[in-house]
């Protein structure tokens, strides 16, 4: 759906999580082998998943300072069980937070927030406004007041809606 590119660092796993349906269309990647295995998940894990990724929509909706889709499960909740470490560099002794060896997708998720919180990223990874799109996206504007995923598609839709209104 988007022209953007992707987020930076570990948040282009959160991105690429929440930007597996469209919500147009109904497509699920998350239905296929190759989806599922993009994020080491098994067939077993699809709730879970699908559950965490709605998590992360409406957070990502709120940070564009709108409300959640639907009534979801709060992404502190689901983040809270996920196994994490601090792991030291013994060279330079910088020390990251990092999903436990083998963790789950929650875990890596957790990390990724987590470093998006450090450099200051996460607020700007935010979800498109129009309801029938709320694709992922990272927000560079220099104010960083972005509102839609793209403004060639769900921008230019919402301008004319509006612009028919008048």
């Amino acid at each position: 759906m988007s022209d953007r590119s992707p987020a930076p660092g570990a948040l282009e796993l959160v991105q690429a999580l929440v930007n597996t349906v469209d919500l147009e269309s109904g497509a699920d990647a998350l239905d296929t082998v190759e989806g599922r295995a993009r994020f080491g998940l098994a067939e077993a894990d699809l709730a879970g998943a699908r559950e965490l990724r709605e998590s992360l929509r409406a957070v990502l909706l709120a940070h564009a300072g709108h409300p959640p889709h639907r009534a979801v499960t709060p992404l502190g909740e689901l983040l809270a069980a996920a196994p994490l470490v601090v792991a030291v560099d013994t060279a330079d002794g910088s020390a990251t937070l990092t999903a436990a060896s083998g963790g789950p997708l929650a875990s890596r998720v957790a990390a990724a927030v987590a470093q998006g919180l450090v450099d200051g990223t996460w607020m700007r990874l935010k979800a498109c406004e129009a309801a029938d799109c709320h694709w992922a996206y990272y927000d560079r504007s220099p104010a960083g007041r972005g509102r839609w995923c793209s403004m060639q598609v769900c921008g230019a839709r919402a301008k004319m809606r509006r612009y028919r209104a008048k």
